[in-house]
């Protein structure tokens, strides 16, 4: 595979006009899912039930192009489940049941050395605070392990700094675990609000300097309507308006078309625009993982790195 994946995948419940919707989401399987119809070779690594609902998300994730071999079972757990409601404005607002989710025993699954090794043979693996904070403390060593080994081997590593207050006992333990994941970190993906809350009031420079001083060779600020800063304090802004109807997944669908950008050997600007082009599309769409449409940007980014015919 081009590109490996680490984080939980849930149920999606999220509302339209004809009422709720069942779909599906989390942030790194968003980030995944924009990578392989991005045309890359991509797989996810998480862990489903045996009931209806996970056989319903496999299926899915397969048909959208995920290694399926990476997804592990755990026949004493369901799927993680979230409902998503969004105000006049497009921005919105979760309610989780997730707190007992397969994902959430993913490392003390028997089957889970194995796909480890698989993923060390990747290009690029990426995960999250977010994925940090569902896992136990024992099993975040364990990631933070594997990350390590992938640069050993010549491979890099991405890591998004969502931060979720809800999933952290402490706001210390989600500094202190932000700050393990940045040493072992090639290309860091953090968002500015998210790193306000974390930290307190900073701009996106301080938030780079930041994540540089840890260790981080290269890293891109997100924030929001106000676009991104790549390098060293270059702004790039959105390439185009539209018309907000939902927020979700905005943030993972910008690490895709970023990270799509510079697998090919873009520059950061470059790959920026790149991210918000799909970004864009996401956010003027219901839902973190909207349908393909005739507007989809997926082609024309593909076909600018040649990533699928």
């Amino acid at each position: 595979m081009d590109i490996c994946l680490l984080g939980e995948g849930m149920a999606e419940l999220s509302k339209s006009e004809a009422g709720w919707r069942l779909g599906y989401g989390g942030d790194t399987l968003n980030t995944a899912i924009h990578l392989a119809r991005l045309g890359h070779r991509v797989g996810f690594i998480t862990a489903l039930g045996v009931d209806s609902f996970s056989a319903m998300l496999r299926r899915n994730w397969v048909e959208e192009g995920l290694d399926a071999d990476l997804i592990l079972t755990d026949d004493s757990r369901l799927p993680g489940l979230y409902a998503i409601d969004v105000d006049t404005a497009g921005e919105r607002s979760f309610l989780y049941w997730r707190s007992q989710s397969a994902a959430r025993r993913l490392f003390a699954l028997a089957a889970i050395s194995q796909v480890l090794a698989q993923a060390e043979q990747a290009r690029l693996f990426c995960y999250s605070l977010i994925t940090l904070a569902i896992l136990p403390p024992e099993a975040r060593n364990s990631l933070l392990d594997q990350c390590r080994r992938i640069r050993r081997r010549g491979g890099r590593v991405a890591f998004d700094g969502n931060y979720r207050p809800q999933l952290w006992e402490r706001l210390e333990d989600a500094r202190n675990a932000l700050t393990e994941a940045l040493c072992c970190c090639d290309i860091g993906l953090p968002t500015l609000a998210d790193e306000q809350l974390l930290f307190g009031q900073g701009d996106a420079q301080s938030v780079r300097d930041r994540w540089i001083s840890c260790g981080v060779d290269e890293v891109v600020v997100k924030a929001g309507a106000a676009g991104c800063m790549v390098d060293d304090a270059t702004w790039v802004a959105p390439t185009a308006s539209v018309t907000v109807l939902d927020t979700s997944g905005a943030g993972d669908a910008f690490n895709a078309g970023y990270l799509h950008g510079r697998i090919a050997g873009r520059s950061g600007p470059q790959a920026a625009s790149f991210g918000h082009q799909l970004a864009g599309w996401v956010i003027s769409r219901s839902g973190a993982i909207p349908p393909v449409d005739g507007a989809a940007p997926y082609h024309l980014l593909a076909a600018a790195n040649g990533a699928c015919q």
